[in-house]
């Protein structure tokens, strides 16, 4: 069977190793980036025009903070519109792709002049949402919701698994994840192992940020969605269950 490394939060790694598992591919959690709740309170709405969503987290820390789902909600990809709409917004529009698709369909669904855009975010974003919108004339202010805290170590399973060449398949979602366990490969003189697994990526950002880890092969999907990275994997896994070389 398929062994594949999932680097992505844990909330979203188990809802992927569903998916992964009914394609006879079994999981390693491995989140390189741990979601926590950062109590704070929303600002006011008075005057936003729409919420903008970068991540399903966004999604779901933006429901725990307010009752807010008759504002227009914005969201960078399917995966986080489908969170929104799970948390009882309304009115829900996806990008379907990365920060700059989602800048590209506010300033043509949007007029700057009917008000300000919020950005609910982590403390760490990838992109600059902010700064492409205030180029067309918007003024865009950002509730940091929750904090998206870096791992401190692999653990020693999947260290094990790694040095043993176990690993045929490893995931990354964001630039930000994929610096992280390149980081921490290295740290646990673990590289080696590496030689085993084929990388697949969600972007070029987020396979450039692997730097020159020694992979057997690395893949980028076709679109920065989860569903072009899984048709990429869908792609790779013959019949008989193995990738291909």
């Amino acid at each position: 069977m398929v062994l594949a490394l999932v680097t992505r939060p844990r909330d979203e790694a188990k809802r992927l190793a569903a998916l992964l598992a009914e394609r006879g591919i079994a999981c390693v959690i491995e989140p390189m980036i741990e979601i926590a709740e950062r109590p704070a309170a929303l600002p006011d709405l008075t005057g936003v025009q729409a919420i903008l969503l970068t991540s399903a987290n966004g999604a779901r820390a933006l429901a725990r903070a307010s009752d807010a789902c008759g504002v227009p909600v914005f969201a960078v990809g399917d995966a986080t519109a489908r969170a929104a709409r799970a948390a009882g917004f309304g009115q829900v529009e996806s990008a379907g792709g990365d920060v700059e698709d989602l800048a590209r369909l506010v300033a043509r669904r949007l007029r700057a002049t009917d008000g300000t855009l919020l950005h609910v975010a982590g403390s760490e974003v990838a992109g600059d949402l902010a700064g492409a919108l205030c180029a067309s004339g918007f003024t865009v202010e950002r509730a940091v919701l929750y904090e998206a805290r870096a791992a401190e170590a692999l653990t020693s399973e999947t260290t094990r698994l790694i040095e043993d060449g176990e690993i045929d398949l490893a995931l990354f979602f964001s630039p930000r994840s994929a610096a992280i366990f390149a980081r921490l490969a290295d740290a646990a003189n673990t590289c080696d192992g590496l030689a085993a697994t084929m990388a697949v990526s969600i972007s070029p950002a987020a396979d450039a940020a692997l730097g020159d880890l020694p992979f057997r092969a690395r893949l980028v999907a076709a679109a920065p969605t989860q569903a072009a990275l899984l048709a990429c994997i869908d792609g790779l896994v013959d019949s008989s269950a193995k990738v291909c070389p």
